[in-house]
């Protein structure tokens, strides 16, 4: 009897460190500002959400009602909005940082720490943020892979290669075989596309090259940086 009074005491004080831990981790978030950032999560995929839902096939005078808006322009409202939602996003997420450096797990959790990542990933303003995003990964305060994500855009952002393969882009071209214009889409150009597997799996993504490849719709193909400059000078002319 004395032994099972000693292990259930055992447990009991286990359980209370367990969860004085766990208190005190909360306690440690700045719940203030993971408020802040879980609505500027919001904001930031109201208007994707419903471009993406239409883009799928949804019912489009649904999505109209919600907004308080007719069918007609739905799409022009919804990219308008989206891009004031954008800026007034960026600037708050701008001020954070610079009065808290990036905001990670440590500082708002799981899965707040992302919230900042969403909203530069969404600018053109990556080049500037950066520097905060990969020290941040550096840290575990932020997947790896996110960062990954966002070098591999600033790369396409730059007309060079990228490293991970995360990045799709699309143009419209012509058909030189009908005349007519269509919508071309594809994986951007890799640097070292023989080592890609293997340096997305080192960075944390789940799935290879062409399994992401084919969640777009898409059959991975190798495509150079001058395919991609012949295409664009066919569209031009």
């Amino acid at each position: 009897m004395r032994i099972t009074l000693r292990m259930c005491c055992a447990s009991a004080v286990s359980l209370l460190m367990s969860a004085g831990t766990f208190l005190n981790a909360q306690h440690r978030l700045n719940l203030n500002l993971k408020r802040e950032l879980d609505s500027i999560y919001t904001v930031d995929q109201k208007y994707r959400g419903a471009l993406s839902s239409l883009n799928q096939g949804a019912n489009a005078d649904s999505i109209a009602a919600v907004f308080g808006r007719p069918r007609e322009g739905l799409d022009w409202f919804l990219m308008q909005e989206m891009g004031k939602a954008d800026s007034a996003n960026l600037v708050r997420v701008r001020g954070i940082i610079k009065s808290y450096g990036y905001p990670g797990k440590t500082l708002v959790g799981v899965p707040a720490n992302e919230t900042a990542w969403y909203v530069i990933q969404h600018s053109s303003f990556i080049k500037e943020f950066i520097p905060h995003i990969k020290q941040a990964a550096k840290e575990k305060e932020l997947p790896y892979r996110l960062y990954a994500q966002m070098a591999d855009r600033l790369l396409m952002q730059e007309g060079k290669e990228q490293l991970y393969g995360t990045q799709v882009y699309g143009l419209r071209t012509v058909n030189r075989q009908t005349g007519k214009e269509e919508w071309k889409t594809f994986v951007w150009p890799i640097k070292k596309p023989k080592n890609v597997n293997r340096l997305r799996r080192k960075a944390g993504f789940p799935k290879t090259i062409e399994e992401h490849a084919a969640s777009f719709g898409l059959e991975y193909k190798l495509v150079t940086l001058e395919e991609v400059r012949v295409l664009e000078e066919h569209i031009k002319k």
